[in-house]
């Protein structure tokens, strides 16, 4: 039915294909060779990775903060993107690596200076759970002024498993969890976010152009390195996370 699922899959009601076909019986469920095959991010080369910082209060208080009063936008580098089981290599010089669990908004059209919030869900082809992995160090003491230095380093977004369809996700409540080798570090809930889904859409469709496959990574709550609670990654460790109803990942750092 398609290549990928990439852009133009989605601009072209591909969910919704793929599901009549699923309904109707022309798909087969995968062979054994393919179930033990890497599984690879279920979106592929999205145009923009676009980020969202301190959208959870508990979160921006853990690094210091007041709530913004507006969000805080950054990006990262679309070959950040890896698959949900793929490891991911310390930078050389890391000091401060961190893990944060994100609800990640894929784009299902182009999206443009919508007229109000309501608008944003039928631009939305589903969600994803994303890794917005971050370099302390390189983020804030190295920056400039700029989160980008400890945000694209390779690797820094492990995505899925699974690209969950907007009509069976409600974005609003949902729980977040995160782990390092075990031990519990997150465990939090969308209804705690400062701007929600909707409006972090709409909001930026008045700055740039959001095309279909594009990620919207819609911020971590607390319970990250950054606190001073817990150490910060080392070659070795484990990071998994999970959301409510779309899966869990797994994630093995590399010295």
């Amino acid at each position: 039915m398609t290549s990928d699922i990439d852009g133009a899959f989605l601009a072209e009601n591909g969910i919704v294909r793929v599901r009549e076909a699923l309904e109707a019986g022309h798909l087969v469920p995968a062979s054994e060779e393919l179930r033990s095959a890497r599984i690879g991010a279920p979106i592929a080369r999205p145009g923009a990775i676009v980020c969202v910082g301190q959208n959870y209060a508990a979160h921006a208080a853990e690094s210091g903060d007041n709530p913004p009063e507006t969000p805080i936008i950054f990006f990262k580098h679309p070959n950040t993107i890896v698959g949900p089981y793929d490891p991911v290599p310390l930078p050389p010089g890391s000091e401060k690596t961190d893990w944060e669990v994100e609800l990640g908004v894929v784009i299902g059209k182009r999206t443009s200076y919508l007229r109000s919030i309501d608008e944003a869900m039928a631009h939305i082809a589903g969600y994803v759970v994303s890794n917005d992995v971050s370099e302390r160090a390189f983020q804030l003491e190295q920056s400039g002024g700029q989160w980008s230095k400890g945000k694209n380093c390779a690797n820094f977004n492990p995505l899925g498993p699974a690209l969950v369809s907007a009509s069976e996700v409600d974005s609003s409540c949902l729980g977040l969890r995160s782990w390092v080798n075990g031990e519990p570090r997150q465990d939090s809930n969308t209804k705690d976010m400062i701007f929600s889904v909707p409006y972090l859409i709409w909001h930026l469709s008045q700055y740039m152009v959001l095309e279909p496959g594009d990620l919207v990574n819609t911020g971590t709550p607390e319970g990250v390195a950054l606190s001073g609670r817990f150490p910060y990654l080392r070659a070795g460790d484990v990071v998994e996370i999970e959301i409510d109803t779309m899966g869990r990942q797994r994630t093995q750092f590399e010295g």
